[in-house]
């Protein structure tokens, strides 16, 4: 499962990041040697324009006003974010190629098979935040709520039908992890090219759920053309509508939502790894990077490397588990 991340553990660390920091800053020259002595490429497996892009900008450009060299975005699209993730797969574990991804690369893995290995190929070198998913239903579908969704559903097998940005997408696997969660339950998938489409076809009523982000939905929540049943995870958004979390709709073990991430080639020197994600972790805490997770509806999650490391695994595995007692397969 995801792992539960709690609002004061994240204080805790919040507070820890300036001494972090200055250790990781005075260890520069015994530990990380030169590094870095040239330009760092960020790779972005996504196309420009997207919540991973709007992440890596602001996080690169931290990361060469607080190191001195150019942390040079890449975007290389395609394939469920694998196309962008090979090329860091192949790189040098050396600090000089990065990847800021998101919940794909785990979703993707779990669906479909990878030239890598994306448990032994990489390793988070920092965690930027993580987003519950909202849950937003037609507004002439009869349930109000998680717990009323689940026991609609459990009568009516195989008759809602819920919409997706496509297969394999953390919009499907976190509505087939409810179905899981609640008892086995039978949704019908209706996958689209983005959640734009299925936004829309849900205010129409041509479908009856989606489980999506806050930007995604925004503007039909506001304008009280769906309603809101629940989210996905028990940090609520402060910014988010008032609805009720998993463990308030009697599904305590139910948690799933979106992440962003720094990720590399396994074997980074630790000194420069952890150089790494002293100075992300600074970028959490206001400017641009700060707002726009704010926007997202997302928690800034300043975790070392080794606990974001861990975080990855439990995520890469939860899916996993999901995509095969689901079938969920892309050939």
């Amino acid at each position: 499962m995801m792992g539960v991340i709690t609002r004061r553990a994240l204080g805790a660390a919040a507070l820890a990041l300036p001494a972090v920091a200055r250790a990781q800053g005075n260890d520069q020259g015994n530990n990380a040697g030169s590094w870095p002595s040239r330009p760092v490429r960020v790779v972005v497996p996504f196309p420009p324009g997207g919540s991973n892009d709007a992440v890596a900008r602001p996080l690169a450009e931290h990361l060469q006003a607080r190191l001195g060299q150019p942390f040079v975005v890449e975007n290389r699209p395609g394939a469920g974010s694998t196309i962008g993730s090979a090329e860091v797969a192949r790189a040098p574990a050396d600090g000089y190629t990065l990847m800021v991804t998101s919940s794909t690369f785990s979703t993707s893995a779990a669906v479909q098979r990878t030239p890598y290995d994306p448990s032994g190929d990489f390793e988070a070198v920092a965690m930027a935040a993580v987003a519950p998913l909202v849950v937003v239903a037609a507004p002439s579908f009869p349930p109000n709520n998680l717990a009323e969704l689940a026991a609609y559903v459990r009568a009516n097998p195989g008759k809602v039908d819920y919409g997706s940005s496509g297969p394999g997408s953390i919009n499907q696997m976190g509505a087939e992890l409810f179905a899981q969660k609640a008892g086995g339950l039978h949704m019908q998938h209706v996958p689209y090219r983005g959640m734009g489409p299925a936004t829309t076809d849900l205010a129409a009523g041509t479908i009856q759920v989606i489980f999506t982000t806050i930007p995604s939905a925004r503007g039909v929540i506001s304008s009280g053309r769906v309603k809101v049943l629940g989210w996905t995870g028990e940090n609520r958004p402060a910014s988010g509508p008032q609805a009720p979390t998993p463990r308030e709709s009697g599904l305590p073990d139910y948690e799933a939502g979106i992440w962003w991430g720094l990720l590399a080639r396994r074997g980074m020197p630790p000194a420069i790894r952890d150089r790494i994600n002293a100075v992300a972790n600074e970028a959490l805490s206001g400017g641009r990077l700060a707002a726009y997770l704010e926007s997202e509806g997302a928690l800034p999650t300043p975790l070392s490397a080794a606990e974001g490391d861990a975080f990855l695994q439990r995520d890469l595995a939860q899916w996993r588990e999901v995509a095969s007692k689901g079938n969920i397969r892309i050939e």
